[in-house]
């Protein structure tokens, strides 16, 4: 459960274990709609958390709001993610984000051009490859 009192949405509704390794949380705030062709978002993940491999068809935004989180691509090493970072990921990219082992981690994900599609959800993240992230 996320400790933090920077809370800023309600936690929202347990992640599902068949896309989520650990436990994560989401609360829509925008549900998808043929208006904004979007969905947004607040994502909370429990320290060492983290979504499978996944692709967004129309692409995601991820704006960082609390805790310290990994990003990474297929094929590129982790990255760190702090409270304020922004990550634009373009279509069809192949990616995962979660938690840092020792961290909670919170994110407003927001999927753009929703008439693609939402999310294409892919295999889990290993351990072997979650536990690359480079200090």
């Amino acid at each position: 459960m996320n400790t933090s009192t920077n809370t800023i949405f309600p936690q929202g509704d347990l992640a599902s274990a068949e896309y989520f390794t650990g436990k994560a949380w989401v609360k829509l705030l925008v549900p998808k709609d043929d208006i904004f062709n979007s969905v947004i978002g607040n994502v909370v993940f429990e320290a060492g958390a983290r979504n499978n491999w996944h692709t967004h068809p129309g692409g995601q935004i991820l704006i960082v709001t609390d805790g310290v989180g990994y990003y990474q691509e297929k094929g590129k090493p982790i990255q760190l993610l702090k409270k304020g970072d922004v990550v634009t990921i373009p279509p069809d990219l192949v990616h995962w984000h979660g938690a840092s082992p020792d961290s909670d981690f919170t994110h407003i994900a927001i999927s753009t051009n929703t008439k693609k599609g939402v999310v294409d959800w892919l295999q889990p993240v290993t351990d072997e490859e979650y536990n690359t992230y480079n200090k």
